[in-house]
């Protein structure tokens, strides 16, 4: 069976993701679509709206045929370290492709980059360290570095081509078999923080249903299934998720711990535990801290990734572990079509890491940062429905056709 792999958040699952699969499948002539989704907090340093579960369940109604988490080790990172481990668990699954989003539609801009890059890379790293050591911002640092070495025929400062550029490094610099392919956003920026359209930006969708509920215009953007599971999240667990929720929890933590404790935390450099530890004297809310906190240098991506690390008790050390390691440690299985569990059961015997169903089993002790920051995403709800809902982790993946 010939499997395409998609790097997904799905934060919600929205009709832009909907096109996605449909485009996806397409384009590869895949028989099998294997989604590897980012679990309770997201690359961007975020809570996810409603929890993974939710969100695979919304995936297989709309045609995803197998859903695997992407460890947290890895979805609470800057782009290289997400893709990284985005695109290796989707080669322990045995894609032959990977299909992605981005704002130009083409591939070849982004294998020109990859390749313009590997033989400029000692004049790029130079140029970044300098603008860097001038104040500038990781991504500011990036832009003008590519243009110093002649890069422009791929605008870099869009999210999705970022990803994407990163997916495409991983593959050509691991020498995968693994082809890429792109398609081109439909109608919105990533950004967009309104809707326009019924595909929109899931940006804009969090913030309708977080400052007004499921409208009509939240409505035409999602599909039938992620409505479903929107509505019964929010009957289920009593909210949908958002930093400040969090907010006593992460400032009870930073207030408490001492600065050297904060020194440990993975992402907290340079004296930046300093920062956090001044702000929070002041800070009345997480909006509000993150105006006190952000700077030219320390964005609010990045603070909210530090932020998520501090919730989590997430260490230098631990992280690591992963970066050093050429490949992932191990799949986790959140749900399957029954197309996925055909595909599974041919491919498990080819798998050479552990494919893990549910946490009754012995387990990798690295999955401890994944328990880690499940409990910490349930930690603000209401204790019978944080125990009703944790109760997920220990059941088998979900299959689709049991709730279809």
């Amino acid at each position: 069976m010939k499997a395409c792999g998609l790097v997904v958040e799905y934060n919600p699952f929205h009709n832009g993701h909907l096109h996605h699969i449909e485009a996806a499948k397409e384009k590869s002539n895949a028989d099998c679509i294997i989604a590897v989704m980012s679990g309770p907090f997201l690359q961007r340093g975020e809570p996810s709206v409603i929890d993974k579960f939710h969100r695979t369940r919304a995936a297989l109604t709309a045609g995803a045929d197998i859903v695997i988490e992407l460890p947290y080790a890895y979805a609470v990172q800057s782009s290289e370290l997400f893709a990284k481990g985005a695109v290796h668990s989707l080669h322990q699954m045995g894609v032959n492709s990977i299909c992605f989003g981005s704002e130009i539609g083409e591939i070849e801009p982004f294998i020109h980059t990859v390749n313009t890059l590997q033989s400029t890379i000692t004049k790029y790293n130079q140029i970044v360290k300098m603008h860097l050591n001038e104040g500038d911002a990781f991504p500011q640092a990036t832009n003008k570095a590519y243009e110093a070495i002649g890069i422009n025929h791929l605008d870099i400062m869009q999210p999705n081509n970022i990803l994407g550029l990163s997916y495409v490094k991983t593959i050509m610099k691991s020498n995968l078999p693994i082809e890429p392919l792109t398609i081109q956003r439909l109608n919105n920026q990533y950004h967009d923080e309104t809707i326009e359209h019924t595909v929109a930006s899931a940006t804009s969708i969090r913030k309708e249903l977080q400052t007004v509920g499921l409208t009509e215009k939240a409505l035409q953007t999602l599909p039938k299934g992620s409505i479903q599971q929107l509505q019964h999240y929010k009957e289920t667990a009593g909210i949908w998720h958002h930093w400040e929720q969090y907010f006593p929890l992460l400032h009870y933590k930073v207030m408490t711990m001492e600065k050297q404790q904060l020194t440990t935390i993975h992402g907290v450099d340079e004296g930046l535990e300093n920062r956090i530890k001044r702000t929070a004297l002041h800070a009345q809310s997480f909006s509000d801290w993150m105006q006190k906190i952000k700077t030219k240098r320390y964005t609010q991506t990045r603070l909210q990734r530090v932020l998520v690390h501090i919730l989590t008790d997430t260490t230098k050390e631990e992280i690591d572990r992963f970066t050093q390691n050429c490949s992932v440690p191990y799949l986790r299985l959140l749900g399957m079509s029954n197309q996925g569990r055909n595909y599974i059961s041919q491919h498990k015997k080819h798998t050479a890491i552990p494919i893990i169903t549910n946490l009754k089993k012995s387990l990798p002790a690295d999955l401890s940062l994944d328990e880690r920051a499940t409990n910490v995403f349930y930690s603000v709800l209401h204790a019978d429905n944080r125990i009703k809902l944790r109760k997920q982790e220990f059941s088998g993946p979900i299959i689709a056709d049991a709730f279809t």
